[in-house]
C-alpha cells in the first residue's frame, strides 16, 4: 500500500474528520483543503500509536476575488453553525503571503509550500467523486518518517517557536526534531 494509500486509509477510518470534510465541501470554496494538524497529527498518532484530539481544524482556500478577513470570519461562522463543537479556522491563502513577507502565492498548494514544517504541508479535500484527494508539497515519505522536519523556506528561528508552542515533543515523546 502507497503512503497516500494509507493517509487515505487513516482518514475515512475517522467519522470526525469524514464529517468535517463533508461539511466543508458543501461550501463549494475554490481551492479549497483541510490541512496541517487534521492530517499531520492523525498520522503521527498512527506512527507513534497514540489517540489524540483534534485541537483546531484548518480550512485552507484560495479566492484572489475577496481576500478579506471578513469573508473568512463569515465562512467560520457558517462551519459553526453546521457543527458549533468543532473548532474551525479558516483562512485564504490568496492574502497570506502578505503577513508571511512572501512573493504572492498562485494557489493553496504554492502557499503550503512556504509553510514552516514539511510534515505539515499536507491537506485533504473530497473530490467530485466523494473520495478522498490528498494534496501535499513533500515526498510523501516523510509523513511517516516520526519526524518533524524544517522547511527551508522559513528561518530556524520560526520552526525552533513552533515547535516549543505546540508542545509536539510532549505530546509525541519518540518525535525527531529534524533543523
Amino acid at each position: 500500500m502507497s503512503q497516500q494509500q494509507r493517509i487515505v486509509n487513516l482518514i475515512e477510518n475517522d467519522q470526525f474528520r469524514m464529517r468535517a470534510l463533508s461539511v466543508v465541501e458543501k461550501l463549494n470554496l475554490p481551492d479549497w483543503l483541510i490541512a496541517a494538524g487534521f492530517v499531520r497529527n492523525l498520522i503521527w498518532d498512527d506512527c507513534f500509536s497514540k489517540q489524540t484530539q483534534v485541537n483546531d481544524i484548518d480550512v485552507i482556500y484560495f479566492c484572489r476575488e475577496d481576500m478579506s478577513e471578513a469573508r473568512d470570519e463569515l465562512l467560520e461562522e457558517q462551519l459553526k453553525a453546521i457543527c458549533p463543537e468543532f473548532p474551525w479556522s479558516v483562512k485564504n491563502q490568496a492574502r497570506m503571503h502578505i503577513k508571511n513577507g512572501d512573493d504572492p502565492y498562485q494557489d493553496t498548494l504554492d502557499a503550503m509550500r512556504y509553510w514552516p514544517e514539511k510534515q505539515t504541508s499536507i491537506g485533504v479535500k473530497l473530490d467530485a467523486g466523494g473520495n478522498v484527494d490528498v494534496k501535499h508539497c513533500f515526498d510523501i515519505d516523510i509523513q511517516f518518517s516520526g519526524q518533524i522536519n524544517r522547511n527551508p523556506a522559513r528561518s530556524k528561528e520560526i520552526f525552533e517557536r513552533r515547535v516549543s508552542a505546540k508542545r509536539w515533543v510532549d505530546i509525541w515523546p519518540d518525535l525527531i526534531i529534524t533543523i
